[in-house]
């Protein structure tokens, strides 16, 4: 029989694997990799994404995995991720999510960022947390022609030396990890 830890102690563990699935989630979007995509919510979740997609979770990731099928240049930046928990099963975090995209509509590519808040609701099923209901608003956004200078040649004056981030499995997250011994 194990000991119980401490309460607190297991707050602060649940805590972080909290924020492991958002991020997680995310990496899964920005590098094309479905299976953290997936991972990220219960499958009887729930997903608002303030306006544009009111439905069931499982829906939800099954057009973001489609999406993924067409990369695009995207970056999505966590802020001021607040946890509070509920008892020992359940969880609200509220967090910013900055995002950058290059996407090309009608021809054109250009640049986006786009700042939204996200409220979620946790539910720890065994010793596994996953995002049971999502709510989201949207913040701002702003688009812009593309303008890559490279900080106007300070970092370079050929960005085709530049190695660049990629989708699964090209990407430094997949080729650069340490392996186990």
């Amino acid at each position: 029989m194990t000991a119980a830890r401490d309460p607190e102690l297991q707050a602060l563990l649940d805590k972080k694997a909290i924020e492991e699935v958002l991020l997680g989630f995310l990496r899964g979007c920005d590098r094309a990799d479905p299976d953290l995509v997936e991972r990220a919510y219960w499958p009887d979740g729930w997903e608002d994404h303030g306006g544009t997609f009111d439905g069931p979770a499982s829906e939800w990731v099954a057009s973001v995995k489609a999406r993924l099928a067409h990369p695009i240049l995207m970056n999505h930046l966590v802020h001021n991720l607040m946890i509070e928990m509920a008892g020992p099963t359940r969880a609200t975090s509220e967090c910013y999510i900055l995002t950058a995209t290059r996407p090309t509509v009608n021809g054109e590519t250009f640049d986006v960022r786009t700042l939204a808040r996200c409220v979620d609701q946790w539910e720890k099923r065994g010793d596994e947390w996953r995002i049971l209901r999502r709510t989201m608003c949207w913040e701002w956004t702003e688009e812009r022609e593309i303008n890559e200078t490279w900080a106007r040649g300070a970092i370079t004056t050929d960005p085709s030396i530049l190695r660049r981030g990629q989708k699964k499995p090209d990407d430094i997250i997949y080729t650069a990890r340490v392996s186990a011994a």
